[in-house]
């Protein structure tokens, strides 16, 4: 199957690896098991999944980024419906030149919220209704910007956005309205030899904002003020070049994080110490993002270095020693 383009152009970006540290197992050290590819998608048509929503029935909400869908998939494998954001005449986007929908995250009574990115004023968050309908943008974003990673707040009505080419979080309410760089400074943004990634996934969880940096291969948590601004920004792990998205695994701060260049998935720890749980032979190619409901792990594969691109979702089963 050829490669698109845009996605070529892409690759040729791709950076050297950093190696993994690694720890003793803990009596709290997830386990991933009986890994299985239950679906796979069409790459020429731009079914390359790029991030992953939950829903309460096992199904999954998977954006694909070069169709600029949203695309629900059951534990079972089948598409039963798809939502296309419109059409974007010229669109110039940073790094990828394409309009592309990235981030994605779901609220409680099924809205959906993703971030699409055009190089044009279409660029910023968008909501889908639940149960599909037409997307509306709430919030633009800067048309030089590249929003990718998405968190929901609902507690206090925000949704958080991980910029990678600007090397930001912004943050708008969940009823549309102006944007605010909640966080800025080196720790969010790219190198300037790398692949223009910077801030990329991100998450909310236990008082916090986190997000991963994948030119710089680290893990962030930023504190969120009683007021709501923006903490100092800490880094919790290093040595992770490739970084995509991740999910926590329960209450602590153990993460699943996807290791897009190499095709691994890795536990990264409290302490900041990781190690491979996944990998190219289980079936991933480029995963992008990670999920997690319950005692199931969810990680779409984009492949978009692959010399055979096979984008896929894959399912595992998670417990603890």
């Amino acid at each position: 199957m050829p490669r698109l383009p845009h996605l070529a152009a892409v690759a040729a970006t791709a950076v050297a690896l950093g190696l993994l540290a690694t720890a003793p197992a803990s009596g709290d050290e997830p386990l991933v098991s009986n890994p299985r590819v239950v679906a796979h998608f069409d790459f020429a048509a731009g079914e390359t999944p790029e991030n992953i929503a939950v829903e309460p029935d096992g199904s999954a909400d998977l954006t694909f980024a070069f169709a600029r869908q949203v695309a629900n998939v059951t534990r079972h494998g089948d598409i039963r419906g798809r939502v296309t954001l419109p059409a974007v005449a010229n669109p110039n986007t940073p790094v990828v030149h394409s309009a592309i929908v990235l981030g994605i995250a779901r609220a409680h009574d099924g809205t959906l919220y993703v971030t699409y990115a055009t190089g044009t004023s279409e660029t910023g968050v968008w909501r889908i209704p639940p149960g599909g309908g037409t997307p509306r943008q709430i919030a633009e974003l800067p048309a030089d910007g590249l929003p990718n990673g998405l968190a929901l707040d609902e507690h206090r009505g925000v949704l958080y956005a991980a910029d990678s080419v600007r090397g930001t979080v912004w943050r708008v309410p969940v009823t549309g309205g102006p944007r605010i760089a909640w966080a800025t400074g080196t720790a969010l943004t790219p190198v300037p030899s790398g692949t223009g990634f910077g801030a990329n996934g991100i998450k909310v969880h236990d008082g916090a904002v986190w997000v991963s940096n994948t030119d710089r291969g680290t893990l962030l948590r930023v504190p969120v003020r009683p007021d709501g601004s923006a903490g100092p920004i800490r880094t919790r792990a290093t040595g992770l070049a490739g970084i995509d998205d991740f999910a926590f695994v329960s209450h602590g701060d153990t993460v699943l994080a996807a290791i897009n260049s190499s095709n691994q998935v890795v536990v990264v720890r409290p302490d900041g110490s990781h190690s491979v749980v996944l990998t190219q032979q289980d079936g991933l190619s480029n995963p992008t993002s990670v999920a997690v409901r319950k005692r199931t792990v969810y990680v779409p594969s984009a492949s978009y270095f692959a010399a055979v691109p096979v984008p896929n979702l894959l399912l595992a089963r998670l417990d603890r020693r």
